[in-house]
């Protein structure tokens, strides 16, 4: 990584004063940026699985556990979308895994462009988490996609964000991760709603998890 970043600032030192080369070293920090940011999601999320007061892990794949396995970043899988509030929508339980169920509302849907087709994907709120201050800015992101079952979890993954000042939300499907029940069957995972299922194979993020 130092050595790519090292590339990085020869290749910008190297560039003349012309306005064709501000404008390509603009897109290349901006990139090398995001890329950064997307490697140190993966970082925390393998120092996390490895932690013994964090991980979901059992202690027999916890002990020999080295990774998880990550589709490569790719930026074409940072979305913004057009977010519409839903604030007339009603309350609903959202199944799991097991006999819980979770109070959540539609917050609003995320109209958007991927691999070339327009799509879109409902945005919950946990009523439940509402009297949490570290939850208030929360929202939930779970979705389907054609790699479930090949690539990834067949029970869909999910995204973490937070509720935007304005009408855009930015969506990084390279930190779509899996539920927890992927890795330890004790634990409640919301089912993902059907609605939510994106007909567009979305190579980014965690892939499945193989205990063997």
């Amino acid at each position: 990584m130092k050595y790519a970043l090292l590339l990085l600032v020869v290749f910008l030192m190297s560039c003349g004063q012309g306005k064709k080369y501000h404008d390509e070293e603009k897109s290349v920090a901006a990139k090398s940026d995001l890329i950064a940011d997307i490697l140190e999601y993966q970082k925390e999320q393998n120092e996390s699985l490895k932690d013994p007061d964090s991980s979901p892990l059992p202690d027999k794949y916890r002990k020999d556990f080295e990774g998880l396995d990550f589709f490569e970043p790719d930026t074409t899988y940072i979305v913004k979308a057009h977010f519409v509030r839903t604030p007339d929508a009603e309350p609903f339980l959202m199944p799991s895994t097991t006999d819980r169920q979770t109070q959540e509302v539609v917050y609003g849907i995320a109209h958007f462009s991927l691999n070339g087709e327009e799509h879109q994907l409902e945005v919950y709120q946990s009523l439940d988490l509402m009297d949490d201050e570290e939850y208030e800015d929360y929202l939930f992101l779970p979705f389907l996609d054609n790699t479930n079952g090949e690539e990834t979890y067949g029970g869909g993954r999910y995204i973490d964000l937070t509720i935007p000042e304005g009408d855009t939300l930015v969506i990084d499907f390279n930190k779509a991760y899996n539920p927890y029940c992927v890795y330890n069957k004790k634990y409640s995972c919301p089912l993902v709603p059907r609605q939510n299922y994106l007909r567009t194979k979305v190579r980014a993020g965690v892939k499945n998890f193989n205990k063997d």
